[in-house]
């Protein structure tokens, strides 16, 4: 049977390029490119063994919620810390030091699941990966407070095992924590292994994760086995960070960093999420490739920087080279719009006190945008300057994720290329800042092109996985004044616009950010009315039906991306010239892009200012404890209030004002009316032998409430 014999061939050939030809590639380029000692090595060996763990951990929670954890190292940071710390200043033992800690990042892992990640079981996938997001900044802060509890400011701690255990390879010396790592490690991944396999436990984890519903029909409870996978990745995630403390040392009052997780999914994404053997070798390969980079290098950045590309690379490379095996689904739970605004309906629209206040709202808006630079200093001026900046960073968002539905982690690196290419023509050729500004936006346009292509055959959160190892090799290494001679060097004047306007003071900066905010919002407002919106938000809402309808979805998906990249750009542009000087942000930043869009209510415009207001206004304008605002309690706050944003909490305030001008006039407004119906309403609205339902809409008196006849087609 040669059909069986081509299927057997095929199926065992991907298995094995999984979790054998993957790693022995990676080792190869390690050979060639980054040779390194048997010592080297080995030390690379213990690396890739402590991400194991945090990458189990990223493969059980994406089973079973099916959501990239952000926050799988942050579950083992603040048990770690306070069981390091408890063993440091109070003189407990190791072992109960260890205990302690365990214990506690089983409660962590438990509590993250029941009190956050449960709360948005029903949420769209980009919604809870926010909320991850949010959770990691939660017990980041939490972790970085806990050395107060003994009045201490360790910034970093190695501990020391029970053991005094020493073996020499070559010129490297390794203790005992690293033979710990060499020997627990290999003893808690066979542990999970027989978990998964031979448990009732471990039986209900992969039914669930397969199909929850099916799960729940054979009488599992699914919720409570989502709550034992939180805490078996938090309880792994605390053995890596203890076994690393003795090994590498703990950032005690600091953060873990992006490197460290993104090596973790590194191997986790070319494992296809679901494969831990295929993850552990792979983590393995990574480790010596790490450290043969480690090796050659000639400074610790340079390694750090190369390391992260690499990681990056690998992540890439692995999504973009495999057969397509992710569904159309995994995107669809993704591009959902949140907090996008409704236009006012058609039968108040003319209404004169709606003219009123619409002219009244612009009147304040404009009064106020008179009035900042009159009454500020000059550190207000300059920060409503960069929130006009990073507005206009939360509009490419808009259009590319809200509209289009297609998820971005790289607007950070767009905008940094844009900054680039702007303070190059500025410094080499005293371009004028017109010029400056479309030179950036083109080259961002340019890049998020080439960025989309794997929008072509990815979707939803594992295109989201693609664009942040674009922004880490950007931001990291290409465009990074250390390693490239080229890039912007030196202060950037603020030139005259177009040889006559002097604008070098911080008014004149906050003029021209204004103007460039209101372009922006212009254009965008434009697109949305255009046919281009309509395709990209058809594109968002139903791909096939747009492919059914003749239009290209290649040719929409890039244009989104292509428009996404020019705003985000010419932001970056606007920037530089702010700051006057070229530095490029951590790729951590773009994750604060997304958040901020994603809090602002990402399908809106007035999304986009209120994010960035929420983001870094709060920490510009607010003091002490309202400072956490702008952290992981102020984005799973806003979240659970408002999952579609701020945005939407306006216009749920404008809609109730609306309902209730059209009770006063007795003006019949259904989209209004619809707001307020109950399911059973509806249901009754819609059955054959009920032509017309009476629907009562408002919330006054009786004798107040207008009654609505809904007409249904028999």
């Amino acid at each position: 049977m040669p059909g069986t014999r081509a299927d057997i061939w095929r199926t065992l050939t991907a298995e094995t390029s999984t979790w054998i030809v993957a790693p022995v590639a990676l080792l190869v380029i390690q050979q060639l490119l980054w040779p390194a000692p048997i010592g080297a090595l080995v030390q690379g060996l213990v690396l890739g063994l402590l991400t194991s763990l945090v990458g189990v951990g990223i493969i059980l929670v994406h089973r079973a919620n099916n959501v990239l954890n952000f926050a799988q190292g942050e579950l083992g940071l603040l048990p770690t810390t306070v069981a390091v710390m408890l063993w440091l200043q109070s003189g407990i033992t190791y072992f109960l030091a260890f205990t302690i800690g365990l214990v506690g990042a089983i409660v962590v892992g438990m509590a993250a699941e029941l009190v956050v990640i449960r709360r948005f079981t029903n949420s769209p996938r980009l919604i809870l990966t926010i909320a991850t997001l949010g959770l990691a900044q939660l017990l980041g802060l939490a972790a970085l407070l806990v050395p107060r509890w003994w009045n201490d400011r360790v910034s970093s701690q190695r501990i020391d095992s029970p053991f005094n255990l020493t073996v020499d390879i070559g010129s490297f010396r390794f203790n005992d924590n690293h033979l710990m790592v060499l020997v627990v490690v290999p003893v808690v991944l066979a542990a999970v292994g027989w978990l998964l396999h031979r448990t009732r436990l471990g039986l209900a984890i992969r039914a669930s994760a397969e199909s929850p519903d099916l799960a729940a029909t054979l009488g599992i409870s699914v919720k409570m086995v989502q709550s034992a996978v939180w805490a078996l990745a938090s309880a792994l995630a605390f053995v890596a960070l203890w076994l690393r403390a003795g090994v590498l040392g703990l950032p005690i009052g600091g953060a873990l960093g992006l490197a460290f997780f993104l090596r973790a999914l590194a191997a986790s994404v070319v494992a296809r999420l679901t494969d831990i053997r295929a993850m552990l070798t792979t983590s393995l390969a990574l480790g010596a490739l790490q450290a043969g980079i480690v090796w050659n290098a000639d400074s610790p950045l340079r390694a750090e920087a190369l390391t992260a590309t690499v990681s990056a690379g690998v992540i890439l490379v692995a999504l973009l080279i495999r057969p397509r095996m992710f569904t159309r689904a995994d995107g669809s739970q993704v591009a959902l719009a949140m907090g996008e605004t409704r236009p006012i309906p058609p039968e108040l629209a003319n209404r004169w006190e709606v003219r009123a206040v619409r002219v009244a709202l612009v009147a304040v808006v404009i009064a106020v945008s008179i009035a900042i630079p009159m009454w500020f200093g000059a550190v207000t001026i300059l920060r409503v300057s960069a929130l006009h900046v990073f507005t206009i960073l939360g509009l490419s968002l808009v259009v590319l994720t809200g509209w289009a539905g297609q998820i971005s982690l790289g607007q950070l690196a767009l905008s940094s290329a844009g900054a680039a290419a702007a303070a190059t023509s500025i410094l080499q050729w005293q371009a004028d800042l017109t010029l400056a500004v479309v030179a950036g936006g083109v080259v961002g346009a340019l890049l998020a092109t080439l960025v989309g292509l794997p929008a072509l055959r990815l979707s939803g959160l594992y295109l989201a996985v693609t664009t942040l190892a674009f922004a880490v090799a950007m931001t990291s290494y290409f465009l990074n004044p250390r390693f490239f001679a080229w890039l912007p060097d030196g202060r950037i004047e603020r030139l005259p616009l177009f040889g006559r306007l002097g604008w070098t003071s911080p008014t004149g900066m906050y003029v021209v950010s204004a103007i460039g905010l209101v372009i922006a919002l212009v254009g965008v407002h434009g697109i949305r009315h255009s046919r281009t919106g309509r395709v990209l938000l058809a594109l968002r809402d139903n791909e096939n039906g747009v492919t059914a309808f003749g239009v290209s979805v290649v040719r929409a998906k890039l244009t989104a991306f292509a428009i996404s990249g020019f705003l985000a750009g010419s932001g970056g542009a606007l920037f530089v010239v702010h700051q006057q000087s070229f530095g490029v942000g951590a790729a951590g930043g773009s994750i604060g892009v997304l958040i901020a869009a994603v809090v602002g209510g990402i399908g809106s415009p007035l999304g986009a200012f209120l994010g960035a207001l929420f983001l870094w206004g709060t920490e510009w304008w607010l003091r002490g404890s309202w400072r956490l605002l702008a952290s992981g309690i102020g984005v799973l706050a806003v979240l659970l209030i408002a999952p579609g944003g701020l945005a939407s909490l306006v216009a749920q305030g404008r809609d109730a004002a609306l309902r209730s001008l059209a009770r006063r006039r007795s003006i019949v407004v259904p989209s209004l009316v619809a707001d307020g119906l109950g399911p059973a309403t509806i249901a009754a609205a819609t059955e054959p032998e009920t032509p017309t339902v009476q629907a009562r809409a408002g919330v006054g008196d009786e004798d107040d409430r207008a009654l609505v006849a809904v007409e249904v087609e028999p």
